[in-house]
């Protein structure tokens, strides 16, 4: 697997692509709060790319958002669709073999179309709810129900309902991708 690169943007945490890195896939993380890199400003790896993850930020597009989507305005949005356009763009250029945009339901789906994939992380075995969607070309992970828990452990105390607030100081911990999902994505697209 040292011969495949999986390029995973917008991923401050490392938690979407843990699994390609611990098969030995050669894993390149792009994020500018983790790195200072602008995946705007990622040019063409200059070798083949296998897998594409993407994780763009999902403030100006998630529903928790929307009440400060009219005082963001037109220039937050273009800004996120910069994001998701850095991602397609790289998707477009390097053809891999399959790739995988992340964000939760809110207006994303109105530039993007209908996800491809919704899930919650209960579906793959971490016990709470985000709903979350993917687009892309992949093979859809293979699902292990369990119960989510009213108050998830993974939040701290004041925060633990069924969505995040966004001027939270929490946000980037509640947006890392679930191990289960994160292992049973693997798991499908290897």
């Amino acid at each position: 697997m040292r011969d495949r690169l999986i390029l995973s943007l917008y991923d401050l945490t490392g938690a979407w692509s843990e699994p390609y890195e611990a098969a030995g896939y050669r894993v390149r993380r792009v994020d500018v709060q983790r790195d200072g890199a602008d995946v705007r400003l990622l040019e063409h790896p200059g070798e083949p790319v296998w897998g594409i993850l993407a994780a763009p930020p999902c403030r100006v597009f998630c529903r928790p958002g929307a009440r400060l989507w009219k005082e963001w305005g037109p220039d937050g949005l273009r800004d996120g669709l910069s994001m998701v356009d850095a991602a397609l763009r790289l998707v477009a250029i390097c053809s891999p073999e399959w790739w995988a945009l992340e964000n939760p339901p809110g207006r994303l789906h109105r530039y993007l179309g209908k996800p491809t994939y919704a899930f919650h992380p209960y579906h793959h075995g971490d016990p709470y709810t985000k709903h979350t969607y993917l687009w892309g070309s992949f093979r859809v992970p293979n699902r292990t129900v369990v119960s989510p828990e009213a108050y998830p452990d993974h939040l701290p105390p004041g925060r633990r309902d069924r969505t995040s607030r966004v001027s939270s100081s929490w946000r980037n911990q509640r947006a890392a991708t679930p191990p289960g999902f994160a292992q049973a994505f693997f798991d499908a697209n290897p």
